[in-house]
């Protein structure tokens, strides 16, 4: 089996996995969070919202983000996720010193994590959408990239709304003007929330910040590596088509 058949194949494993009911672990976690954010003010959700939205809107116009792709141009889908896996590497162990620094540092620098980790996140998607040369200057780019983040951190539920999105993304991109800040922060919060309410605590601080934010770009990881993959293979079937 060559490396395409081999990849095809673990993407129809993958997909599946997604669909699959969650643990019961993962359903009574969600119902409980959902409980807490029913009684949680609508003024705050309403100013995490907005919070969420203008660092998420800043990091993806960042000028550091919309710079020349400078990596090498790949032709074959194993010579892109091989510089993909690559990228990843990187990003973990940045994400992994950030989260041991500011776990370390009590409260306030705790709470300082959320936009670093946020920031190195978006980053690392922006280098996956180079890598495949697509052009991230385009809007309907950066909603696909917002996609695959909302696809790696989101409850059971919203994350098959999302692949299904995304297995039909040509069709879908055209109405797809904007995002649903309020769900995007709400199923971000609710999905790192518990790990990031550890991170805070003193003695464990860094150890726990180093740990989940290893974890979390790795969810992000193999994500992204997924959500191109059908891109490409979707790629490779219009071709076939016309």
């Amino acid at each position: 089996m060559n490396y395409e058949e081999k990849a095809y194949d673990e993407l129809l494993d993958w997909q599946r996995a997604i669909r699959k009911k969650g643990n019961i672990f993962n359903r009574l976690s969600k119902q409980a969070q959902n409980k807490v954010n029913q009684w949680i003010p609508e003024k705050f959700h309403t100013m995490m919202t907005e919070a969420i939205k203008t660092m998420v809107k800043s990091a993806l116009t960042g000028t550091n983000l919309m710079s020349k792709n400078d990596f090498i141009k790949t032709f074959t889908l194993e010579e892109k996720e091989t510089l993909i896996k690559e990228q990843l590497d990187k990003y973990r162990k940045t994400a992994t010193v950030e989260g041991a620094g500011t776990g370390a540092g009590g409260l306030f620098l705790g709470l300082a994590d959320f936009p670093l980790l946020l920031s190195i996140k978006l980053k690392f998607l922006y280098d996956v959408a180079k890598i495949y040369q697509y052009d991230v200057s385009k809007y309907e780019e950066r909603i696909f990239l917002l996609l695959v983040f909302q696809l790696a951190f989101s409850s059971d539920d919203k994350r098959i709304e999302t692949l299904q999105l995304i297995e039909n993304w040509e069709q879908e991109k055209g109405r797809l003007i904007d995002i649903d800040w309020k769900t995007f922060q709400q199923e971000y919060r609710d999905y790192i929330d518990l790990v990031k309410m550890l991170q805070l605590l003193p003695g464990i601080g860094a150890a726990v910040g180093a740990y989940a934010n290893y974890k979390l770009l790795d969810q992000l990881g193999e994500t992204a590596i997924y959500a191109y993959r059908m891109r490409y293979f979707n790629g490779l079937r219009n071709i076939a088509v016309d």
